[in-house]
């Protein structure tokens, strides 16, 4: 019950079969509609975060109730991924996959039609629950479709879903709804989407349903598993809002994940046919693997979250400001995927995969520097040496994750490769919210103990805030009140961004210690050996 679909229904598969060599043009344009509704449902994460306080204020929501938005998605995405394998042998590749991609068309419609937050939060679990199955699925659809030879490029474009994805996804995002209006993030979805049904109608054959299944499905593990993660995921996107294990819904929440996890891992390793095989991760390369995407998670979202929070709290960028920043990430993988692909065929994938880990960890450290003046000409190369880094961490990883999976254990290894990597990401996001925060009223207790009336460089300092204030028309009281207010916001702008130094050394150390798991990892021969 752990395998992938492709395993018992080999019809399922376009026409070209992995043991030959030749790939035909039909079978490359069924991979690349697979690879593009991965990266639909990856941007449809973070599409919506430049956007949310125009929906927000459209739906007549809260800030804390429009956070449940993003949370909405990506909670159905996490509690999906695991169990697509299962369900794609139960009503087969082609139609499960079809009628997902339809059905998340329609749930993208919707989106734009909410008319209140609760229909919002309806229409984007609905998304997520469909939007989630595309990430596996093309992850499967290489691993079954192409020969041994060909895999790597396969894994080179889906690599480029998870790493584009989260680049373009706000800048898209808030660029749409500058110029048009909210929607317009959700009803341009439709067209790409489209284009994927399309290809894959056409690439996939026709297969058989095996409804048996259901009867004696993992129904017990599947509930456990659904209820853990789906718990977990929230306790991660709204603990720092919440405080925290100080409050009761997040330390609930905590207990309930905690609980229906262990339940759920008990019943896998238990069970004799387990929707999910958790026994791969005895696998050496598979769990060093995961391991290290874990890192990746962190890193790809972590860096996404904090660069953009730091543009816009201590420079006030708007949306397309901070889209042509990040841009620099994104640029440079287009270019170093394909040489990447070729140093695979003649160099250890555990070399290429160590040096895209210290490249990226010494992107991260570049950035542990920062003053008030480190702006976007100061950011531009630590961007484009991460997005020279990313392709020579995805592309190997990928490949030394799955080189030795056999078929009928696709389904379980690409639900939980991509499970841990979102989970990986949700953590470490997470983890740095709640470290920027301690470290900023950390750093701003420190520089409020050194900042005294009485400090020649502070009276200075407020001398000549009150005579620029004097001189716009202020009285003395009004004048020498602004200036303190002046000097504690300059305070606390220095605190956020030591702040922000702090979690960019976290993530380059990360990686940095991340070079260890690589060592253990076991040779793969390479393409020409």
């Amino acid at each position: 019950m752990s395998g992938a679909a492709t395993a018992d229904d080999p019809e399922a598969l376009a026409p070209s079969s992995p043991a030959s060599d030749q790939v035909s043009a039909a079978t490359w344009m069924t991979v690349f509609g697979g690879v593009l509704g991965a990266f639909i449902a990856v941007l449809n994460i973070h599409i919506t975060n430049a956007s949310l306080k125009d929906i927000q204020g459209a739906l007549s929501a809260t800030l804390e109730e429009g956070s449940f938005i993003s949370t909405a998605y990506l909670t159905a995405e996490v509690v999906v991924i695991p169990i697509t394998g299962w369900l794609t042998m139960v009503f087969g590749l082609r139609r499960y996959i079809l009628w997902n991609t339809a059905l998340f068309i329609g749930a993208t419609l919707l989106c734009a039609m909410a008319w209140n937050l609760e229909s919002m939060l309806v229409f984007r679990t609905l998304a997520g629950l469909t939007g989630g199955t595309l990430i596996p699925l093309s992850f499967a659809i290489i691993l079954t479709l192409l020969p041994a030879n060909k895999q790597a490029v396969g894994m080179g474009l889906f690599s480029l879903t998870a790493t584009q994805a989260p680049t373009i996804g706000p800048t898209l995002g808030g660029y749409l709804t500058e110029a048009f209006s909210w929607q317009a993030i959700f009803y341009l979805q439709i067209i790409p989407t489209s284009l994927m049904f399309f290809l894959l109608w056409q690439g996939l054959k026709k297969s058989s349903t095996n409804l048996s299944l259901l009867k004696n499905g993992d129904w017990f593990g599947i509930a456990a598993m659904a209820v853990g993660l789906g718990a977990m995921i929230i306790v991660l996107e709204e603990g720092n809002r919440k405080d925290w294990l100080e409050s009761d819904f997040i330390l609930r929440g905590t207990i309930i994940a905690v609980v229906c996890l262990m339940i759920f891992v008990a019943i896998e390793l238990k069970r004799a046919q387990p929707f999910i095989n958790l026994r791969l991760l005895t696998r050496r390369n598979f769990f060093l693997s995961n391991v290290v995407g874990t890192v990746l998670g962190l890193g790809l979202y972590g860096s996404v979250f904090i660069l953009p929070m730091y543009l816009a709290q201590v420079h006030d960028y708007n949306a397309m400001q901070i889209g042509l920043v990040m841009m620099w990430v994104g640029l440079p993988q287009l270019i170093v995927v394909p040489i990447v692909l070729k140093l695979m065929k003649i160099i250890d994938l555990r070399i290429l995969l160590a040096i895209g880990a210290f490249i990226f960890g010494l992107s991260c450290l570049l950035n542990t520097h920062m003053t008030a003046d480190y702006a976007r000409d100061n950011l531009i190369w630590p961007n484009v040496i991460r997005g020279l880094g990313m392709p020579f961490i995805m592309v190997p990883l990928n490949v030394i994750a799955t080189a030795e999976i056999e078929q009928e254990q696709v389904g379980s290894a690409s639900g939980l490769f991509n499970v841990l990597r979102n989970l990986g990401g949700a953590v470490g996001i997470a983890a740095l919210a709640n470290f920027l925060s301690n470290r900023q009223q950390y750093h701003s207790n420190h520089i409020l103990e050194s900042v005294s009336t009485y400090n020649p460089f502070t009276m200075e300092r407020l001398q000549g805030f009150r005579d620029y204030f004097t001189g716009l028309g202020s009285d003395p009281v009004l004048a020498q009140e602004q200036a303190l207010r002046a000097v504690d916001a300059i305070a606390r702008r220095e605190s956020y961004i030591m702040a922000f130094n702090d979690c960019f050394y976290v993530m380059g150390a990360a990686f940095m210690i991340s070079l260890g798991f690589v060592a253990f990892m076991k040779k793969l021969p390479t393409a020409s050996n």
